[in-house]
């Protein structure tokens, strides 16, 4: 028997099937994933895979019975009325002025802690806000991605619930370590709303106009809990005790929790769903199901397709990668922000630590001047759509000129607090550098969170929870370095290396106008979710063309009878 040589042996093809490698293992997942998601937002919204009857109800291949919303079906959140749609906004609002000021709770009362409890160090001193912010890292990775899966209001009851309990618990705290363990427990239960809400406002606000203000309404509330916090803090602190900073949370908390029991649930999969299990229950023969009940719900697909999607998002999409560094950028900066300004105006001017929280408050009224901005140039992109100006059918000019504004607000007020903190300047003129913080600060994210909205649509939750995971990682690590980058560089220096860094970043806005649809037209997710809404176009106009060829018939048919 001879032996093959070994030429033989190399041109003999291989029995093995190549392995696919990492990025084709990750955009297989995004694509099935988008198909999956796609076919069933066209079963909720009566577009059919077939020649379906032109009814709310329409046959699968297995004989079961698919319903979908009629047209103007009063229980899809699209048509319910405006009144309904506002109770919702500001439940979400006041849901997150609470998650928000959790995060800063501590921050003029950690001195009081540290000392009750005998901590010197000063890398500790920044745990209570950090151990948070930890929870803000993992928290949404879960909540965001799972509120598509399971629905929005049960997740953000029950997640309010947990975070209503573990505020108590740091109000009770007996040591150190507990405290940070309770830290980190409020802070995951948290980022629920931060995670949850944009998918909601998604849910409720069909058109995009609508819904982009609605996003800056929820945007700003997002900056005054932290600005509420240090007052609450520093007052409480020097009066009542620092426990008392935490009760007054749990009493916001507990007041919001009333309001947040009546929140409807918004996701149309789940609504649907519902709307079949009534059915079945009144005829147990009836094969009646939504969508979303015949979607394979096992352990393999949680894992797979819905936990890893915002971890996807951030590795495949461009977009998203380049949201996350700049957001994480500025949202650290703003963290960093509750250790500088005791450095700044405690030290510098001797402030007390309650009139140090007040300087926080022009911030936050730059941050009510974002909202007439973004209004403002709403107006002026709505006239220029109507004289048909070819920038305004751009997709990114609906939003990102926002960011391209306050992103250079942001990086002056950076260097104006860093140069003119000084003893012989009078601390109001730092203070007021607080205003084009606050305006730069919100415009950023106003725009650039309703951009990867716009641009993701169904899956604006995991987009979300993708920025809102990273900007917390960098949330968390970077305040550990204020007060030796403070003591090194001194207030100038610190506060000009920060504002390199901002200005550097602020480029992002300027490439997305550049180049935007460019990175859109390769981005996997918007390809898929191109195709897909096309398809469902092009199937709603069909199905409309059918309905009125049988309205016609049926014209013709009654005029025979009546002759």
């Amino acid at each position: 028997m001879t032996r093959p040589s070994i030429d033989q042996i190399g041109s003999r093809p291989s029995s093995r099937p190549r392995r696919p490698s990492f990025a084709e293992l990750v955009h297989s997942i995004s694509n099935r994933d988008v198909e999956t998601r796609y076919k069933e937002e066209e079963a909720d919204n009566r577009i059919p895979t077939d020649d379906a009857p032109d009814s709310s109800q329409f046959p699968d291949g297995d004989g079961k019975i698919i319903i979908s919303w009629e047209i103007n079906d009063k229980e899809n959140p699209y048509n319910w009325p405006k009144w309904r749609k506002y109770i919702i906004l500001v439940t979400t609002m006041v849901t997150v002025i609470n998650s928000t000021m959790g995060s800063a709770l501590p921050s003029m009362a950690i001195p009081y802690m540290t000392k009750e409890w005998g901590v010197t160090s000063e890398v500790q001193f920044v745990l209570p806000i950090s151990t948070f912010l930890m929870g803000y890292v993992f928290g949404p990775m879960v909540w965001g991605p799972m509120s598509e899966h399971i629905g929005r209001r049960n997740l953000s009851v029950g997640c309010f619930i947990m975070f209503t309990i573990w505020t108590m618990a740091c109000a009770l705290a007996p040591n150190w370590p507990a405290m940070l363990v309770f830290r980190f427990l409020v802070g995951t239960f948290a980022s629920a709303p931060i995670a949850v809400t944009t998918g909601i406002l998604a849910d409720v606000f069909h058109d995009p106009v609508t819904r982009g203000r609605a996003m800056a309404w929820f945007m700003v509330t997002t900056v005054f809990g932290p600005l509420l916090a240090p007052i609450i803090s520093g007052f409480s602190s020097t009066s009542i005790g620092w426990r008392w900073t935490f009760w007054i949370g749990l009493i916001f908390a507990g007041l919001t929790l009333i309001m947040l029991l009546a929140l409807p649930e918004t996701y149309a999969p789940v609504l649907l769903s519902r709307r079949a299990a009534k059915i079945r229950k009144g005829d147990p023969n009836s094969q009646v199901y939504a969508a979303a009940d015949l979607e394979s719900k096992d352990i393999k697909q949680l894992v797979t397709r819905v936990l890893t999607r915002p971890i996807r998002m951030i590795m495949t999409e461009l977009i998203v990668t380049a949201v996350c560094l700049y957001l994480s950028l500025i949202y650290a900066i703003f963290y960093m922000s509750f250790q500088a300004f005791p450095i700044i105006f405690q030290d510098v001017y001797g402030l007390s630590p309650g009139v140090t929280g007040l300087c926080y408050l022009p911030i936050g009224f730059g941050a009510g001047i974002a909202l007439p901005i973004f209004f403002s140039y709403d107006h002026l992109l709505a006239n220029a759509q109507s004289r048909g100006a070819p920038w305004s059918k751009q997709e990114e000019f609906r939003r990102v000129p926002l960011a391209a504004v306050g992103g250079p607000l942001f990086v002056i007020s950076l260097f104006w607090l860093g140069w003119s903190a000084r003893s012989d300047v009078s601390f109001v003129v730092p203070m007021l550098a607080g205003i084009p913080f606050g305006t730069g600060f919100i415009l950023i994210f106003m725009a650039l969170l309703n951009y990867i909205t716009d641009a993701y649509e169904i899956f604006a939750a995991s987009a979300n929870a993708a920025a809102s995971s990273c900007r917390s990682v960098f949330a968390v690590v970077l305040p550990f370095a204020t007060t030796p980058m403070f003591a090194q560089l001194g207030i100038s220096g610190a506060c000009s290396l920060l504002g390199g860094l901002s200005l550097v970043m602020c480029v992002i806005p300027f490439i997305f106008i550049w180049k935007g649809e460019e990175i859109r037209a390769r981005s996997k997710f918007c390809i898929a979710l191109k195709e897909r809404k096309l398809e469902m176009e092009r199937k709603n106009e069909e199905q409309q063309r059918r309905r009125a060829a049988a309205a016609s018939s049926s014209g013709m048919d009654t005029e025979k009878e009546n002759v």
